[in-house]
């Protein structure tokens, strides 16, 4: 029914479904981390600690190389941007978390990341290759826009 290279996608395909599954937990947590730390850039700082944390113990069991720093500083400097953009979507939720609630606000997240990769993809931006934003794929992200909007206005007040 399925080849191995099917069978490998939908494994992938998985996997994609459980990290995004764990945002909406990651969002929830550090909306309430924030308030018992008193303000949500410190709650920014210690969820950052605590990846460290966990990924250091990971390298070390797995006694990868000492990085390329000397590679890394002649790439790109847009290379950097995805530590800013953690930070950036860390603060965001625990920000807006509290107030859209964490469909309104991960249906936001979802749309600003279809639309971006959106655009990525059509220009071929950051070393992907370029797949053209046919009228399909357009629409498609049309439409979840249309469901962030539902979403919105059919929330109950808090």
């Amino acid at each position: 029914m399925f080849s191995t290279s099917g069978l490998y996608t939908l494994l992938l395909i998985g996997l994609a479904l459980i990290a995004g599954a764990l945002v909406p937990f990651q969002a929830g947590a550090n909306a309430i981390l924030g308030r018992t730390l008193g303000h949500p850039l410190w709650a920014t700082v210690v969820s950052l600690l605590v990846s460290l944390m966990c990924v250091l113990p990971l390298i070390l069991v797995l006694r990868l190389q000492l990085p390329k720093f000397g590679e890394a500083f002649q790439a790109p400097v847009w290379i950097w941007f995805g530590g800013l953009a953690g930070v950036i979507f860390i603060t965001a939720a625990l920000m807006l978390v509290p107030r859209l609630g964490g469909t309104g606000f991960i249906a936001g997240v979802i749309a600003g990341q279809m639309l971006t990769a959106l655009i990525i993809d059509h220009f071929g931006l950051m070393g992907l290759a370029e797949k053209s934003a046919s009228l399909g794929r357009i629409s498609g992200v049309l439409v979840i826009f249309v469901g962030v909007i539902i979403i919105q206005r059919c929330t109950p007040p808090s």
